[in-house]
């Protein structure tokens, strides 16, 4: 008969719907490290080993379960190993203790989506130890780097599971309550985002929702601005897009956000361009430029690490090509001189931008030569923004179906 830690242990896991591999990864993405194995995971299981006091924290805050008391009955089955008999002793409280901890779990499990476990945990108010809020915050960061990298399908599990460890978290966050919000609300964000990715819009558009209301707890307006901009993507009109643009551009005005303005504004020149109003176009990527004069993507927010100068050079692009402007030759001659002839990070994404604006301008042999060199160059990249770009220059080509394969 399996040992009753080892089968809370089961049960928890069960109840969160995941596998071993699934679990390994939850606890993975809470500690920060790749170190948990579905091996080790059986072995739990199997009451083959008990996690340490580190661990059984990871798998309260992956759980959503409170640490005390699991860690309570990892005391408790440690003392059973150590006598060799696993139910030796034990009373009717301990019985009802984990039942009620199991309970916990489902209820977590089965009251909301991850979007609805935070937006409950917002409301009720708080009280973490530093290291660990700190751990959980850097995480956040960690991931919005990551999804430059890595598939959505691969980051989705990993971002999904690091929100529930941040939710589960805010009712004792204590002074950390909004900092941790904040990193609830960025870790959200980038769910909406990768779930927009996978055709998953009405669940992108919840954790949009739960996003900008982090932003509104937390007083943080780049949050929203966050939100919105992410949002515009997959807006229904021209219109909408524009207004969640404008929202955004004035959230991002404090210092501090040179960066995030200049992408804010980028993209609102790139659908106001795509509406067909020059004036507006050709004056927000005025803005975009001049705001970048001051940006530091490095280090500033996570989430526009990857508004490099490649990126720029593919709004530019993006809007030059849309509005057939003179100015577009030399800024693809610029884009090209700076990407060298091996393509950094976003270079990809710049290939595939600079093809689609050749075609729109008019320049078609170019255009579909450019369109090859992206074709082969994204063909083996796993990130959205390659896949994205990749699929915008096959509409446009006009030898898509010769030529390249969607990825």
């Amino acid at each position: 008969m399996p040992d009753p830690f080892a089968d809370l242990l089961l049960r928890l896991r069960q109840d969160a719907g995941r596998t071993q591999e699934e679990q390994a990864d939850a606890i993975n993405a809470v500690s920060g490290r790749d170190t948990m194995t579905r091996r080790e995971i059986s072995r739990y299981e199997n009451f083959e080993n008990i996690p340490t006091i580190h661990t059984i924290g990871h798998i309260a805050a992956a759980c959503s379960v409170p640490f005390e008391e699991l860690q309570r009955e990892a005391k408790a089955a440690r003392a059973r190993k150590r006598k060799g008999h696993a139910n030796a002793g034990e009373d009717q409280d301990a019985v009802k203790r984990r039942t009620l901890l199991g309970g916990a779990a489902v209820g977590v499990s089965a009251a909301a989506e991850p979007w609805g476990r935070l937006a409950f945990a917002l409301s009720n108010g708080s009280k973490i130890d530093s290291p660990s809020a700190v751990a959980l915050i850097d995480r956040a960061a960690e991931l919005h780097v990551q999804e430059l990298n890595l598939s959505a399908r691969r980051l989705q599990s990993t971002v999904e599971s690091h929100l529930d460890a941040i939710t589960a978290a805010l009712p004792r966050a204590g002074e950390h309550e909004r900092a941790l919000t904040i990193a609830a609300g960025e870790t959200a964000a980038l769910a909406g985002w990768v779930a927009w990715d996978l055709g998953e819009h009405d669940k992108a558009d919840a954790y949009y929702k739960v996003t900008s209301q982090c932003a509104m707890t937390a007083g943080h307006p780049p949050l929203r601005a966050l939100a919105l901009t992410y949002s515009s993507y997959g807006a229904s009109t021209p219109k909408a897009k524009l207004e969640f643009l404008s929202q955004a551009a004035s959230d991002v005005r404090s210092h501090g956000n040179a960066t995030a303005a200049a992408w804010v504004l980028g993209r609102h020149a790139e659908e106001a361009a795509a509406a067909g109003d020059e004036m507006g176009a050709l004056r927000a990527l005025e803005r975009a430029r001049f705001a970048y004069d001051f940006a530091d993507h490095t280090n500033e927010r996570a989430w526009v690490r990857f508004v490099t100068p490649y990126r720029m050079d593919s709004l530019a692009l993006s809007v030059y090509g849309q509005l057939r402007r003179p100015e577009l030759t030399a800024t693809a001659d610029t884009a090209v001189d700076r990407l060298g002839d091996e393509l950094p990070d976003g270079g990809v994404v710049v290939l595939g931008d600079l093809a689609s604006a050749l075609l729109r301008g008019g320049d078609v042999d170019q255009g579909v030569y450019v369109s090859r060199q992206f074709a082969a160059a994204a063909r083996p990249s796993p990130t959205r923004w390659a896949r994205s770009a990749h699929r915008q220059s096959q509409r446009r080509s006009p030898t898509a179906s010769r030529n390249s394969a969607a990825i």
